[in-house]
C-alpha cells in the first residue's frame, strides 16, 4: 500500500499564497501569509521608478489577458495603431517613434505580416525602405483590438479611479 504523497515546498507555498493573499499596510510592507514575516519595501516606497514598473506590470498582465482571445500583444498592437494611423511609414519611423529596436520590429512586422495584418510595401523614394500599411485584414483587426483596449483601459479606471487614470494620462504626456 502506497504511503501518503508528500507535498513539495514550493507547492505547500503556492497553495498557501493562493489561500491567504498579501496584504499591504502603507509603508509597503506585505504580510507573508505563512511565515507571518513582513517583507518591506524601504525606500523603494517612494521611488517613482517602482512604482511605475509595478504599475507597468499590472497594466500588461491585463491587457494581456483583456486581448487573449485575439493573441495580439501590447507591442503589436502599438505598432499596428501607428500603422494605421500613419499609412506607409518606413519601419524606421516606425521603430523610431515607438523606441523599439530596429532589429526587434523586423520580428514583430514579420509575426504580423504572417498573420496577414501588415504590408510592406517597396518605398517609391527610397529602394532600401519599405512603406508599412495594414491590410484589409489587419483594419477590420484592429477595430477589434481597439474596442479591447477599451475595455482594457475601462480596467485600469477600474483600478485607480477614472479621475486618477485621467491625471496619471496628463502626468505621462511628455513622455508620449
Amino acid at each position: 500500500m502506497a504511503g501518503p504523497q508528500k507535498t513539495s515546498r514550493k507547492a505547500a507555498g503556492t497553495a498557501a499564497a493562493i489561500r491567504r493573499p498579501r496584504t499591504r499596510a502603507a509603508n509597503g510592507r506585505t504580510c507573508d501569509g505563512d511565515a507571518g514575516e513582513e517583507i518591506g519595501l524601504d525606500a523603494l516606497v517612494g521611488h517613482a521608478g517602482y512604482a511605475v514598473r509595478r504599475f507597468q506590470l499590472w497594466i500588461f498582465q491585463d491587457f494581456i489577458k483583456t486581448l487573449a482571445t485575439v493573441d495580439i500583444r501590447p507591442t503589436q498592437y502599438s505598432v499596428m495603431t501607428v500603422i494605421g494611423a500613419n499609412p506607409g511609414l518606413s519601419q524606421m519611423a516606425v521603430a523610431k517613434r515607438l523606441g523599439i529596436e530596429r532589429a526587434r520590429l523586423v520580428h514583430l512586422l514579420d509575426s504580423l505580416e504572417e498573420r496577414d495584418f501588415v504590408s510592406r510595401i517597396p518605398s517609391v523614394t527610397d529602394r532600401r525602405s519599405h512603406a508599412l500599411h495594414l491590410t484589409a485584414r489587419g483594419k477590420t483587426a484592429l477595430a477589434q483590438f481597439k474596442r479591447l483596449a477599451a475595455e482594457h483601459e475601462r480596467h485600469v479606471a477600474e483600478k485607480i479611479g477614472k479621475d486618477n487614470r485621467e491625471q496619471l494620462l496628463r502626468i505621462l504626456a511628455c513622455f508620449t
